[in-house]
Order: structure tokens, then C-alpha cells, then sequence
């Protein structure tokens, strides 16, 4: 599927506080901070307003890898929620008591994409097209800390382009961090989640998703968390019609209600 937009989506890189102004005014207790995968950015503020406009409780989100958040919640950082890049990292912290098991669920599926922001200069048009010459840098998510980032090198080996392309591939520490070096010029191409780029403007490729593992993206409550209730309650909105709205919208597949 090739995609031409017009339109730059921006993607805030550092940690934000979304709220609707037409909300009841919540209380000092009536808060979360979630944990977010970075490929969540912008889908994850619209379903924060949302929650906040429903419910009045105001949500924080922290935007960075799965496997940097994880880390960080296993060693006590003070989230409520956590919501990762794949349903690995929630099952482990599940297991090691650090998430709430029974609040676990499967809340959209991610897509890879290949984004390249001036198509016309390159003439790319195809994941194989990025063997020509024009074509100087590669950039993707680290694999081993970013689902995305791992889904691309298994797109590239499925395609056996990996040892061709592998000299011109550079890293980002996320996939936002991925998205941006192709943005500021840094990269001609980037391998990143289609929400990311969804709206953007140049050439937007969706991979075929057997050329890669399954992105399920799972979400929980940390078991530290002194507000369950509210962070149960947003774990659920996850699955919530207006949610999975945002979600197909946003570039997502949606698991079965």
C-alpha cells in the first residue's frame, strides 16, 4: 500500500500532560502516569483527552522504548500504567509480580512502515529500492530495545536485504528517536510504526506483515501503583470504542473485542 501525504503530523519527544478544559475538575488523587512506547505518540494523547474528558482524571504520559521503560518499572519508577511496544515486556513484568496480571490486556496491533520524506529525490517506491545509491542512510529503531526496531530487521532479512542494507542502517534509541533522524534529514529513509507517520508528508509504505512477528501491544497495571482503580479504568478505556476508534485511525490493527 503507497501512501502520498501532505500533511506534517508533530510528535512531541518529551514527556506531556493532556487534559480537557470541558472536564469536571479533578481531584489532587485524580491522576495517572502512564508509561508509553514511543510508536504511541500522538494516538496516546488523543486517547488521554478522551479519558480525561469521561472521567475528569488527568494523565501524564512518559513516552520512551519498551524495553527502557521496562527496566525502569523494575526498578520502581512511579507509574500506574504501563503501555509497551509488544506483550513480551508485560508478560515478564507480569511474572515477576511487578505488573498486575489480571489487568493485562492486548490493546492494538502495530504496522511497520517505510517512510521516506522526499520519495521524489530518492525514487523509492519499494523496500527493495532502497539499495540505490541515493539511499545513504537507513534509520531504525535499536531491536534490542524497540519491537519496532526488532520487526525491521526481521522485514529486511525476510526480503534478504539485510546484509546489503546493513552498512547504511543507523540507530535510534526509540522509534520516535528513528523517525526523527529521517525528519531532520539525517536519514533518507527510516523503518518505523505507521501511526508514526500515518499523516506525514512524502512516500509512506505499509510492509506486509508477514515479512515480520506479530506487533501485539499489551498494557497493565503496575502492581506500585497507588491509584489501581483509575489505572484499571484506563487499561480498560484501551479497549473502549472510542479508543479503538483512535486506534484504526491512527494506523493500528485492532485485536477481537
Amino acid at each position: 500500500m503507497l501512501v502520498t501525504r501532505r500533511h506534517f503530523g508533530a510528535i512531541a519527544l518529551s514527556t506531556c500532560l493532556t487534559s480537557a478544559c470541558s472536564a469536571p475538575k479533578p481531584t489532587e488523587h485524580e491522576k495517572l502516569t502512564v508509561a508509553a512506547a514511543s510508536n504511541l505518540m500522538g494516538v496516546f494523547d488523543q486517547i488521554a483527552a478522551s479519558f480525561h474528558q469521561e472521567t475528569g482524571i488527568e494523565v501524564l504520559l512518559s513516552y520512551g522504548s519498551t524495553a527502557q521503560l521496562a527496566r525502569q518499572i523494575e526498578n520502581g519508577a512511579p507509574f500506574d500504567v504501563f503501555a509497551a511496544a509488544d506483550k513480551e515486556h508485560i508478560a515478564q513484568l507480569a511474572d515477576s509480580g511487578k505488573v498486575v496480571a489480571s489487568s493485562t490486556i492486548i490493546y492494538a496491533r502495530g504496522k511497520l512502515a517505510l517512510w521516506i520524506p522526499d520519495g521524489d529525490k530518492t525514487g523509492v517506491r519499494t523496500l527493495h529500492d532502497l539499495t540505490r545509491p541515493e539511499v545513504r542512510f537507513i534509520a531504525i529503531a535499536q531491536p534490542e530495545l524497540a519491537p519496532y526496531g526488532k520487526a525491521a530487521v526481521e522485514a529486511l532479512k525476510a526480503s534478504s536485504l539485510w546484509e546489503t542494507l546493513q552498512p547504511k542502517i543507523i540507530y535510534g534509541s526509540n522509534i520516535g528517536m528513528a523517525r526523527q533522524y529521517a525528519a531532520t534529514g539525517n536519514a533518507d529513509a527510516t523503518l518505523t510504526a505507521l501511526s508514526l507517520v500515518v499523516e506525514d508528508a512524502g512516500i509512506v509504505l505499509a510492509l506486509d506483515p508477514k515479512l515480520y512477528d506479530p506487533i501485539d501491544q499489551a498494557a497493565g497495571v503496575v502492581a506500585s501503583s497507588t491509584n489501581r482503580e483509575a489505572a484499571r479504568d484506563y487499561v480498560k478505556f484501551l479497549a473502549r470504542p472510542a479508543a479503538r476508534t483512535i486506534f484504526r485511525e491512527g494506523g493500528y490493527g485492532l485485536p477481537q473485542p
